[in-house]
């Protein structure tokens, strides 16, 4: 039996390598891939300046350009931990890469249900600690 596989597509970099994200898909998809899920950049703490410093070098065309669109994206600022807008971020540019996904994953017959075989009706949640010490 096959195993599934899936294919994440991260960091996803604005004006750096997102123009790749179809590419990506579609090389995970003839490889063997059913799923897939992409993660935009977070640039948490002492890693925004290694960032800045790594793009300056690399791409000192786009550097700053790059930097804005972060932090477009992360409502001005280049890291927001809060759980479902850290992996995409917000705004027009995180919408369109956004909706770039969903139409390649579409087209790909990605994420298309995740019918693994799994039996969860043998799935029974473990007691509660407070229930094993007489507390409920």
């Amino acid at each position: 039996m096959l195993q599934p596989a899936a294919v994440l597509a991260a960091p996803m970099i604005p004006r750096i390598n997102d123009h790749e994200l179809e590419a990506i898909l579609a090389a995970a998809k003839e490889a063997g891939a059913t799923a897939a899920a992409y993660i935009l950049l977070r640039l948490p703490y002492e890693v925004k300046a290694l960032m800045a410093d790594w793009l300056a070098v690399h791409f000192p065309d786009r550097a700053e350009h790059v930097l804005s669109l972060l932090t477009q994206q992360r409502q001005g600022a280049l890291n927001d931990s809060r759980f479902g807008r850290r992996q995409t971020g917000t705004g027009q540019h995180a919408e369109l890469l956004a909706q770039r996904f969903r139409l390649a994953a579409r087209k790909l017959g990605l994420n298309q249900g995740r019918d693994y075989g799994l039996d969860v009706t043998q799935f029974k949640p473990p007691p509660r600690v407070g229930d094993q010490l007489g507390l409920f």
